[in-house]
């Protein structure tokens, strides 16, 4: 039993930090730019495809792959937000009708997609997918096997990689702080010689690029199909919820906490009760802390 549960945070844990990793472009445009971009997924689904397109025939490794994507899923980020202020934002239309323009986003990704691939599930190859690093042969403990596989750990030390360094970005550099400040007081951002259309954009672009290297990461983890992306909709949004609207941080330790909980229910109640756990870790979180973990009252 002792064993089994070691196991289950362990998997919890790298479990997170894939989860952080989905959930850090949408903790940047809802967390900070408070832009509700429910295509966010579908993205991530993109970057998924693109990773086995390169893999499948050229044989490149699915991450290696979604760092060389990165200019492309940024420029796409900035020209899907000039849309989106052109059409909606700038005349103030951005609640129902922005919100309308993401689903639609959503449901053409999906159907050209499916158009293109079909519906079948689709996987990658790499070398590290399959194998395990034991902890027993690094660390005594007695006669307990704790197993760290590699398709889940490697996606948890880039996610683990890229967090901290977007996290450093958006609070050491002067564009990171504008980021901020566009979502807490507009007018004084202004007032310092910055747009914050042109900050905006480029804040769209980088969690929209994020979403290629989440991608990489889901097709590694296990074989995706062109809808899986909606599995992820209310979790990811629960998660930044939780962290604390804005906060990097909070969104990779509140992953965490979502991941555990997952695996935990699943390997001592049932899989079929653990999607529930974000929101019931949301819901009690929300009811003693409203600001969330790592937000600010």
């Amino acid at each position: 039993m002792i064993e089994l549960f070691i196991n289950a945070v362990v998997a919890g844990v790298l479990l997170g930090g894939f989860y952080a990793a989905v959930a850090l472009g949408l903790s940047i445009v809802f967390g900070r730019l408070d832009i509700v971009n429910i295509a966010h997924p579908a993205f991530v689904i993109i970057g998924s495809y693109m990773a086995f397109y390169v893999n499948e025939n050229f044989g490149l490794d699915p991450i290696v792959t979604s760092f060389l994507f990165l200019p492309v899923f940024f420029l796409l980020g900035i020209v899907m937000y000039r849309f989106y202020y052109v059409c909606f934002e700038r005349t103030g239309q951005e609640s129902l009708s922005g919100l309308a323009y993401f689903f639609g986003i959503m449901f053409i990704i999906e159907v050209l997609i499916i158009l293109v691939y079909g519906v079948d599930y689709r996987n990658v190859q790499a070398p590290y997918i399959g194998h395990s690093l034991w902890i027993n042969d690094w660390i005594p403990l007695g006669d307990f096997r704790v197993s760290l596989p590699y398709r889940m750990l490697v996606p948890f030390v880039v996610a683990a990689v890229v967090t901290g360094g977007v996290y450093l970005y958006l609070s050491k550099t002067y564009l990171g702080r504008a980021i901020l400040a566009v979502s807490q007081d507009r007018v004084a951002l202004q007032l310092m010689g910055a747009n914050p259309i042109k900050v905006k954009q480029w804040a769209f672009g980088i969690a929209i690029a994020t979403a290629a290297i989440a991608g990489a990461l889901l097709i590694v983890i296990h074989p995706v199909e062109p809808s899986v992306g909606r599995l992820y909709i209310g979790r990811v949004f629960a998660i930044v919820i939780l962290g604390g609207m804005g906060s990097i941080s909070g969104t990779f330790f509140a992953a965490l906490m979502i991941g555990i909980a997952e695996t935990l229910i699943s390997t001592f109640i049932g899989p079929s009760w653990a999607p529930a756990a974000a929101y019931g870790i949301l819901l009690v979180t929300l009811a003693v802390r409203p600001q969330g973990l790592f937000g600010r009252a």
